[in-house]
This record gives C-alpha cells, sequence and structure tokens, in this order.
C-alpha cells in the first residue's frame, strides 16, 4: 500500500475514536493528537513512544495481510520476515513476505516496511508507525529504526495474548530514543551461560529496544574467550574447582572443575545475531584487575617477583589482589588479545574493566616500584592511569574507544575514554565536567544482581532490594550537571553480575520485567514516564513473557502473606503484593484458584490447619503465580523465614544458594535461599511474644566462606566455639549476656544441607528481641539460619 493511499484511508477511517477514553476530541468530532502521557494507560507498548496521536477505525491484522518490503530492499524484507515469525509463535498465524515490494493481487490489508534514508527523522532509530483500517506502514531512515517501528506493531497486535486474527486501534506513532546507550551488562565469567542462553537474553533486549550488550567475559573466576595465540586462557582459565560441596563429585569426593568458554565461531555467531536485532554487543576484557584467571594461565604476565606459585583460577567472590604487571612483555601480551577481541566484536567501544584494581602487589614488587620510578609517576593511581593510556592508544589505532569503569579516573584520563560510573553517579558527574562521554550503570540503581524483593522464593542475590519501581524511577541524568555537560551522557545499563546466580533461569528472573522498567527510562521522554501507566501496560508484556517461555520474574506482583491479630488477639492472614496493583484472588482449603475466586479485601481469620492460596489479576488474568500459605498449627505462626528476621548489622547482606544439593552448578534441583550478613552474622528475632513459649526450633545450613575481602576482611566477626563442634545461641533483649539457649552444630556439622536444631527456653514475659548468632570457632563455613519457629510451653 502507497504513502499517499495509505493517508487517505486513515482520513476516512472512522468508529473507534469515541470508544478510546484516552482521546481527545475537538469540537467537530474528529481526533486529535493526544498527548503520549495520556495514552499510557491504553497503548500496550514499552517503552512508551514519544508521541501518539489516537485516529479512527481498527486494524484487523491476520492470515491474509501482506507485508510488503518497499522497493524490495532486502533489510525491510529480513525485518518483516522476522515480523511474521514472531506473529507465528503468539497469535499462531503468520502473513506472507513480499519481499520484492511489487506482488500483484489484492491483500485485505497491507504493513508497509519502509527505509527512507531521506525521511525527516531525528536518529537512524526513529520510526513512525501509521495504522488504519486498510492496514498500517512503518517508516525509518535506517534499518534499526524500522525494526523498531515493527516491534512496537507486534506488541500492539499481541497485547489481547489470544491466538489468530488481532485488532489494533487506528493511530500514528512517531518515535525516537532519549538516549544511544541503552545496554544491560550480562556476566559470563563468574557463571556460564550457552550461546542459546546468551541469544535468549538478545532477543529479549531487542523487544525492549534495548540496543548495547554489555558481556563479561574475563575475571578472576573465569576467562571465557578463546584467543588462539594464546590457547592456556582457555585450557586452564576457563576451569575452577567451585568452593565447598558443588566442588566435589558426590559420589567419588574428587574435585569437580567448573568450565566454559565460548569459541571465536560462537562469538561470531552471536555478534551476527545480536546485530539482526541492532543490538551492539560490547565485550569486556579486563585489566589490570580482575586477573587471577589470565594470570592462572600465564603466570609470567602477573607480578612475578611477589607470586611464589600459579594462582588457582579463583572459586572465590569480592577484590582479588593479583594484577597484571607492567612489563613491555605484558603489553605485547595484551595487544595481542585485544587483536583477536577487536577482530571478533565490530563495536566502536572495547570495555577494559578497571575497577576494584587492588595494588598490593605493584607495591610490594621491587621491578614494579622501579618502572614507576624511571616512568616518572608519583604512586600506583597514577601507573594505573599511564596503563590505561597505554591500552587506550593502542585501541585508537583500531579506530576503537576504550569504556571503563569509574577507577579509570583516579590518576588521570585519556581525553577519548569514556567513564561508566558504577559507584553511585559520581564518577559520571566528574567525567562529564571533564569532557568525557559517560555511561550510567550505579550500584545499587542498576544494579540487577540485588534481589527485588523479600519473598521467601526470590532468587540469591544481594540486597538490599532494587525493586521494579526503584528501577522505573531511575533518571539517567545526574542533577548536578549543566546541560551542556549533560550532552556527555551516552544513556545508562543494568548489570547482571552472577556471583550467586548458577542458572539462566535465575538470571532471567533477575533481568526482566526490571529491564522493562530501565527501557522506559532510557528510551521514553522524560516527562511521558507513568508508573501507573507502566503498570497497566505491563500486564500484556508479563504474558508475552510468559508465552515466549521466558522466565521473567513476578516478584513484584507475588502474593505476600503476614500474621496479624484483631482486637481480641485472634489470628488474621493479611495479604499484599509489592505494588500494590491488581485484585487478589484466594482460595481457602482445597479449592481451585481462579479469576473468579474471592476477592481479597481485608484480613482473615486464620484456623489452623488450613491453606491459603492466592494470586494477583488484573481483568481477569494471572499477573502472578499462585503463592501457598498452609500454617499446619498455632506454632507455625510464629515461624519466621530469614527474610522476616533483621539482620543484626547489615555489613553485607547476601541472600546465597544453600550448597546441597550438590548435583552441578547448573542444575535445576531445589536449593534453599539463606539469607546472612558475612561480615557479622546475627539475627534478631523482633518482638517475640515470649508468654507461652517454651522452646525454639532453628533450621540453619552452611555455605563456603568463599570471599576475597581485601581491606574489609578485618570486619569479618568470628565468635569463639561453644563447645567442641560449636553451637548457635539465642540471647533475649540484646546481642550480650548470657545465652538463653545453647543449640549445638554437630548434627548440622555433618550435613551439607539444612538441619534443624531444638531447644528449650527459660520462661519468658511479654515481648522481647531475640538474638541469634553463631559461636563455631571459625568464619569458614559461613553458617545461616534458614527460618527460626517458637514452639509452645
Amino acid at each position: 500500500m502507497g504513502s499517499k493511499r495509505m493517508g487517505a484511508a486513515l482520513a476516512a477511517a472512522i468508529a473507534l475514536a469515541a470508544a478510546l477514553p484516552a482521546c481527545q476530541r475537538a469540537d467537530d468530532g474528529k481526533a486529535t493528537a493526544v498527548p503520549a502521557e495520556n495514552r499510557a494507560q491504553t497503548t500496550p507498548v514499552i517503552p512508551l513512544p514519544a508521541q501518539i496521536q489516537a485516529r479512527e477505525g481498527e486494524f484487523v491484522l491476520d492470515a491474509g495481510t501482506r507485508l510488503q518490503a518497499a522497493g524490495g530492499n532486502a533489510e525491510a524484507a529480513r525485518i518483516a520476515g522476522d515480523f511474521a515469525a514472531r506473529l507465528q509463535r503468539l497469535r499462531g498465524f503468520a502473513p506472507p513476505v513480499d519481499a520484492s515490494g511489487t506482488a500483484q493481487g489484492e491483500a485485505k490489508t497491507t504493513v508497509v516496511f519502509a527505509i527512507d534514508p531521506q525521511a525527516a527523522l531525528t536518529s537512524d532509530e526513529a520510526y513512525t508507525l501509521e495504522v488504519g483500517p486498510e492496514g498500517a506502514r512503518i517508516q525509518a531512515r535506517a534499518p534499526a529504526g524500522l525494526f523498531y517501528g515493527a516491534v512496537t506493531l507486534w506488541q500492539l497486535a499481541t497485547a489481547d495474548g489470544a491466538r489468530g486474527p488481532a485488532r489494533i486501534a487506528a493511530q500514528r506513532i512517531e518515535d525516537a530514543p532519549r538516549f544511544a546507550w541503552r545496554g544491560l551488562m550480562l556476566d559470563s565469567a563468574r557463571h556460564f551461560q550457552s550461546v542459546d542462553q546468551v541469544k535468549a537474553l538478545i532477543d529479549q533486549m531487542a523487544l525492549h529496544k534495548l540496543n548495547t550488550f554489555h558481556w563479561h567475559l574475563t575475571d578472576d573466576q573465569g576467562w571465557r574467550i578463546e584467543i588462539k595465540k594464546y590457547p592456556r586462557l582457555t585450557e586452564v582459565g576457563s576451569c575452577r574447582i567451585p568452593a565447598g560441596a558443588s566442588g566435589r563429585d558426590p559420589a567419588t569426593g574428587e574435585p569437580k572443575p567448573y568450565c566454559g568458554y565460548y569459541t571465536q565461531d560462537q562469538i561470531r555467531d552471536v555478534v551476527r545475531y545480536a546485530a539482526q536485532r541492532y543490538v551492539t554487543v560490547v565485550p569486556e576484557i579486563e585489566m589490570p584487575g580482575h586477573a587471577q584467571a589470565a594470570i592462572a594461565a600465564y603466570p609470567e604476565f602477573g607480578v612475578s617477583d611477589v607470586l611464589k606459585a600459579p594462582p588457582p583460577v579463583s572459586p572465590d567472590w569480592g577484590v582479588h589482589t593479583y594484577l597484571f604487571n607492567t612489563e613491555d612483555a605484558t603489553f605485547v601480551f595484551l595487544q595481542d588479545v585485544l587483536a583477536e577481541v577487536t577482530a571478533l566484536f565490530p563495536s566502536r567501544y572495547i570495555h577494559i574493566g578497571g575497577d576494584e584494581a587492588a595494588k598490593d602487589q605493584w607495591q610490594a614488587s621491587p621491578s614494579t616500584q622501579a618502572r614507576k620510578t624511571a616512568l616518572g609517576l608519583k604512586d600506583e593511581m597514577a601507573m594505573q592511569s599511564w596503563f590505561v593510556g597505554r591500552i587506550e592508544q593502542y585501541l585508537g589505532t583500531h579506530n576503537r574507544r576504550l569504556v571503563g569503569w569509574d577507577e579509570i579516573l583516579e590518576g588521570g584520563l585519556p581525553a577519548r575514554a569514556t567513564v561508566m560510573s558504577w559507584r553511585g553517579t559520581k564518577g559520571a558527574v566528574e567525567a562529564a565536567r571533564a569532557g568525557h562521554d559517560v555511561v550510567l550503570a550505579p550500584a545499587p540503581d542498576l544494579y540487577f544482581d540485588h534481589v527485588q524483593s523479600d519473598n521467601d522464593d526470590e532468587p540469591p542475590g544481594r540486597l538490599a532490594a532494587v525493586t521494579l519501581k526503584s528501577v522505573y524511577e531511575f533518571e539517567v541524568v545526574p542533577a548536578e550537571l549543566t546541560p551542556d555537560q549533560a550532552k556527555h551522557v551516552l544513556g545508562a545499563q543494568a548489570n547482571l553480575w552472577n556471583e550467586h546466580r548458577r542458572s539462566f533461569e535465575a538470571v532471567e528472573r533477575a533481568a526482566f520485567p526490571r529491564a522493562a522498567a530501565l527501557a522506559e527510562a532510557v528510551w521514553s521522554p522524560k516527562g511521558a514516564r507513568d508508573w501507573n501507566g507502566f503498570l497497566r501496560r505491563l500486564v500484556p508484556q508479563m504474558a508475552r513473557y510468559q508465552a515466549q517461555g521466558y522466565n521473567a520474574s513476578d516478584s513484584a506482583f507475588a502474593v505476600r502473606f503476614a500474621v496479624e491479630r484483631d482486637g481480641q488477639g485472634h489470628p488474621m492472614v493479611a495479604m499484599s503484593n509489592q505494588v500494590g496493583f491488581g485484585e487478589i484472588r484466594y482460595v481457602e482449603g482445597k479449592g481451585t484458584l481462579s479469576a473468579q475466586s474471592a476477592a481479597y479485601a481485608s484480613p482473615l481469620p486464620l484456623r489452623p490447619p488450613t491453606v491459603f492460596q492466592a494470586a494477583t489479576y488484573v481483568d481477569g488474568k494471572p499477573l502472578s503465580a499462585p503463592r501457598r500459605y498452609a500454617p499446619a498449627d498455632l506454632a507455625a505462626l510464629t515461624m519466621r523465614t530469614a527474610n522476616r528476621l533483621r539482620q543484626c548489622k547489615g555489613g553485607l547482606n547476601l541472600r546465597m544458594e544453600d550448597d546441597a544439593p550438590a548435583d552441578g552448578l547448573g542444575g535445576r534441583s531445589p536449593r534453599a535461599g539463606l539469607l546472612a550478613d558475612v561480615f557479622d552474622p546475627c539475627w534478631i528475632y523482633e518482638g517475640a511474644a515470649m508468654d507461652r513459649v517454651g522452646a525454639i526450633e532453628v533450621r540453619v545450613g552452611q555455605v563456603p566462606f568463599n570471599f576475597q575481602l581485601w581491606h574489609d576482611t578485618p570486619k569479618v566477626v568470628t565468635r569463639p566455639a561453644n563447645g567442641p563442634d560449636g553451637a548457635l545461641e539465642v540471647r533475649a533483649g540484646s546481642c550480650e549476656g548470657t545465652p538463653i539457649a545453647v543449640l549445638p552444630l554437630g548434627s548440622a556439622r555433618l550435613n551439607p544441607g539444612l538441619t534443624t536444631l531444638r531447644a528449650k527456653l527459660p520462661p519468658l514475659q511479654g515481648s522481647q528481641d531475640l538474638c541469634l548468632v553463631f559461636a563455631s570457632g571459625n568464619h569458614d563455613p559461613l553458617w545461616a539460619v534458614e527460618r527460626v519457629t517458637l514452639l509452645p510451653r
């Protein structure tokens, strides 16, 4: 369908405008432009488009619709084919593609895919989408914009979650991104993902108009990219022996290596796959720190006059002290590596890390100190700056730009270097003021290794929670920057570190839907964003995840159960979800939960033994999986998981996977979540009603203390062992004084899984805070409380 015919059809279309509540109407009854923020509730697209105009009529997209590549453009035809394939998966039909743009014969409706380099659009990623009764037209000046327009039409076509023909309201969308860098970082060094899993993540990024895949490929715990000139990087550096039970074969007790790397052919395949979705892959090759895996493979490139023996590939998390040395031979090695990297990755940017480069070995090395003196450098920070500058010069000869974490600012920065600000936004402000381009990736705001709720089934991660709403409300441009300085802000990305995420399912749940919230922060106009509108538009998006087999988290909508007391002291169960959105439906007993189940309105009487099931619904469709609460008796009402206990100090709070069962680091066997402060494992059961309590039951677990804490090591608290095997001590009122109960750890030491300990309690009156600590005589293993139950006398 030509553009003139499309315009005439849209002008003549009637009927639907009155049915659109967000559509404003002039006195003559014709539809007028509607600000995007007013259409947020009714436009099922994420991220929210820049401008939307409601039109009259609707377009029925079905198997008879022709998908036409205007002018026979090959990229337009490929994008049309991709659109058809996505319709096939979700709606069950694939319209035919006219790749030549000259197909004869009438089609009921037509979708035109047009690339016009002369189109009056603001960028190569901008597009217009016109929808009318006779079809739709997507126009862009470059393939990327056309792809994004097709994604928008696909979202409109799949919003109802149904199969068969799709009915799409007539409208005009003019859209362009707010920022050029819209990214997501995946850590494949700590835990490895297959090529298909990496592709699945990239595909979801593209469907959210995220365009930069930052791939963290090397670290202390693994080297994941094949370098042909240095084969030991993968022969040695890609394997480690994990700490704890998972590092041993459960049958033989022998070491069980954890390995994985990407061949260069696999890298090319991923880069090609991403490019077809207009996603740029930015590799990260860490230097000068986070280099232990590389030095394990080639110890001569470490600080050899300090090293007594080659290190292993590290099984530990945290800050390590292994650095590359500063000799010319090491720069030859690094340049050789980067030569192969740049040949594999056509991206403009190459990430060199630069973070957490602990200078201990440089400081202790006579050869490094002599080098520093010869170069006239005042300290080790200046030496890192010199190191980064030398690498930047090399990358510049390959027409590439260096990007690194904000530590590369310390000691000075090459003029062309780009800063990725992770220690809050301070680095971004400093760099932008100095004239450097910046990418915002601050912790904790955009650190997706943080948990997103305190739900008991939340996957492992760091605390405190980085919620869906907090990501949505993130503002990319720091308020301290002037308009001219703000021009250096390229955009933002979220970082998905994977120390504590062994499975790809956990990666998926950590990434989405929070990445959908990020997408809106980096794409949509600042003034158009609306949290409530986003939640409404997220309803069909959650259904799309499910239909695609993608394990997005429902943590924000999951029903939470809490025990309250009414005025007479009777137990009641209260239900809620994190965002206060949707309608909670529940059943009590053996009923089947559905959209027709009872609607929760206020706390319900609790009469154990009983079972409650509940989920959040919107428009009759479930937005969360059912959650179950089944107290077996009144004593169960006093049970609190570690999520409901308070950490005494909160120095480094982690939710970790139990190390058992030890059936492989990517296995899907259920593992318990253990929450502890790595510095000082100590829990408070607040406000325990002790009048009728006679005993305590505590379920405990253990994980290996595989943490490299560098200068924070002195913060680790170790309590003298209470008894030959150590014990869990319980105190009332505070963490000082004599324990009211001592629970020996003998049985727990023999069990790599969870162990239930019990002890009697002395008679106590009123409400008391109970403090629980492990007096084990050592900090390895790290003991953790999984749950506490108070038992009646």
